[in-house]
């Protein structure tokens, strides 16, 4: 059994999924005929994308519908169609999971932080490092004015970074 190293958090959990969509529409029509709550829009223009979150209990649905033919999803779409595009992990302080990445030889796609949706930092793992699923990392903004988060993107945050245990979902 492999020994556990005290310098990494190991209070990560899922933050979202990530799936590749041509259109929202589309992708929408299916969620909201299970249910699915459906959650703010957001561009994040430097990644060429926009995303569209839905809730799903305790988790979310990132859905990404690229913003022109250049973007990274949109090179996705052209190569696998849609579908799933990465799983999110949230981390306490992404610096630190960064710095312990590359101490390790894990290759990464960002090696510096920088601002995703919702005013969050975020940082991708390559994924020839990680048996070919695409990996983000997320630390989690704490809503601001300033960051200018919706009411359900505050209560969200708000449980996310309760104690896993104290999740009433």
């Amino acid at each position: 059994m492999l020994k556990q190293d005290k310098s990494i958090d190991t209070n990560v959990r899922l933050d979202h999924i990530g799936i590749a969509v041509r259109t929202f529409e589309t992708a929408l029509r299916v969620y909201r005929s299970i249910g699915v709550k459906i959650g703010d829009r957001e561009l994040v223009a430097d990644q060429g994308v926009t995303v569209q979150m839905l809730s799903v209990g305790a988790t979310r649905i990132e859905l990404l519908e690229p913003t022109g033919d250049d973007s990274p999803v949109a090179r996705f779409l052209k190569k696998r169609g849609e579908g799933l595009h990465h799983i999110a992990l949230q981390v306490g302080s992404l610096s630190r999971t960064l710095d312990n990445l590359k101490e390790r030889g894990i290759a990464l796609i960002d090696e510096e932080p920088r601002r995703g949706a919702a005013g969050n930092l975020v940082a991708f793992i390559n994924p020839a490092s990680s048996n070919g699923v695409l990996i983000e990392l997320v630390e989690r903004a704490e809503p601001t004015s300033a960051n200018q988060h919706s009411p359900q993107i505050q209560s969200e945050y708000k449980r996310s970074t309760r104690q896993q245990g104290d999740i009433d979902d």
